[in-house]
């Protein structure tokens, strides 16, 4: 594995399963515990009935492709080689929106809105792994 430069987001206790999750190639989300509700990024409570109940659940990775962006001008020296690169934004299937990027292999003008994605992830360290959405079937 290559040396990764790039930030990588704060461990913590309350969103360590999330992580822990991607390393095992799972997307995990919290769930609350009265409502059901799922919710991204982790949160100390419901929005509905602000509960502070809840459990982290693996989820299927699935979602659909409601916008991207590609960033063509260099806002973070550590992504300046990457540059045009594309970000986008999905709704999961279980309904919280994310933001993630697309595997390498995979090009930006076959991208197209209300497409099905799935979720696979991409080692950055050995206690890191980037979440990525493919479009389904390609």
């Amino acid at each position: 594995m290559t040396e990764y430069t790039k930030p990588i987001p704060d461990k913590t206790p309350e969103n360590a399963p999330f992580f822990e999750g991607a390393l095992q190639g799972k997307l995990r989300l919290q769930r609350s515990i009265s409502t059901g509700t799922y919710r991204f990024p982790y949160a100390p409570f419901d929005p509905i009935d602000l509960s502070t109940d809840a459990e982290w659940v693996d989820v299927s990775g699935r979602a659909t492709l409601w916008s991207w962006i590609v960033f063509h001008q260099v806002y973070f020296p550590s992504f300046k080689d990457d540059v045009p690169y594309p970000v986008i934004f999905v709704q999961l299937e279980e309904g919280p929106f994310m933001m993630a990027t697309i595997p390498r292999d995979v090009k930006v003008e076959d991208l197209r809105i209300d497409m099905p994605m799935q979720v696979e992830f991409e080692p950055a360290t050995e206690e890191f792994a980037l979440a990525k959405f493919r479009p389904i079937n390609s």
